[in-house]
């Protein structure tokens, strides 16, 4: 019994990581800007294929430097297209900001298939990180930890940024007040790119970082943005904290659903959010949109 608890428990933490790390990119980025941005899952899938691109069968330290190399590559995806295309659609409606970016997520998806193929790809994780860890007679794969670490640090790097630095403030204000944060001399605009730049870095982050323990191939980027969307709607859109509860309960779902009903596994997700949104719809500690 013990050894099975933590086997599901890593296994939860793990899953739950790597949705953290995506969800936060998505759940700033429509906080701040009020963008629901499809492409998002895009520059996940952008991070996973950069990654087994630039560290080929390498380990070791060229791992870690093609997780750099291809989060800040994506982090310049992410504010080109902002600068061309996002920024002319913020005061738009959403259904605007939805076709824009579906847009963009179908033209993401074909520059895929002709850079990489229709076929999958796998990346080998750090020779320090590629066997089995046994804890307490359970084993489970030593790169689960690598995950959660990230995740980790990832929530611990937004916390000082957004309580512990003046850019947080202005970030917090822009959820809450943008027309007086600008009236008050604050370059919105600016503020506005940094926040797509970080959201984009986060998502190609978290692609990177789960490339070992996934198929990297053509389709992840609309089954991650999904779950992305989901977790973010459970945890309330703008909310960096609810990203990480929601993630958990994700995990959570996803882990017992495999465990009482395989076959249904994928409906206990969805069930999770629509009794979130009953119970409460702006998410659990999401801050309800302001109505004009």
């Amino acid at each position: 019994m013990m050894p099975t608890a933590i086997i599901d428990t890593v296994g939860v933490l793990s899953t739950a990581g790597a949705l953290f790390i995506v969800s936060a990119g998505l759940t700033l980025v429509f906080g701040a800007m009020r963008l629901i941005n499809i492409a998002h899952g895009s520059f996940y899938m952008y991070g996973a294929f950069l990654l087994t691109t630039i560290a080929g069968a390498g380990t070791g330290l060229r791992f870690w430097l093609a997780v750099v190399a291809a989060t800040i590559v994506v982090a310049l995806i992410g504010a080109a297209v902002e600068l061309v295309i996002m920024r002319r659609v913020y005061d738009s409606e959403h259904l605007t900001q939805l076709i824009a970016t579906f847009g963009l997520f179908l033209i993401f998806a074909d520059l895929a298939l002709h850079f990489w193929g229709d076929n999958s790809r796998t990346a080998n994780p750090p020779a320090a990180f590629a066997g089995q860890v046994a804890i307490g007679g359970a084993v489970f794969p030593a790169y689960d930890l690598v995950v959660i670490a990230a995740a980790v640090a990832v929530g611990l790097g937004l916390w000082v940024l957004l309580q512990r630095s003046g850019l947080g403030w202005r970030i917090r204000a822009a959820v809450e007040d943008p027309e007086t944060l600008q009236a008050g001399g604050t370059n919105l605009p600016l503020l506005r790119t940094g926040m797509f730049t970080m959201g984009a870095l986060l998502a190609g982050l978290s692609g990177a970082i789960v490339a070992p323990q996934v198929a990297v191939a053509p389709g992840m980027d609309s089954s991650i943005v999904v779950a992305a969307f989901i977790v973010a709607i459970i945890g309330g859109l703008g909310s960096v904290p609810g990203a990480a509860l929601g993630a958990l309960i994700i995990g959570a779902a996803e882990t017992i659903g495999t465990i009482v009903a395989p076959t249904w596994a994928s409906s206990f997700i969805y069930l999770a959010m629509i009794a979130v949104l009953v119970a409460r719809p702006s998410g659990l500690l999401g801050i309800p949109e302001r109505r004009q």
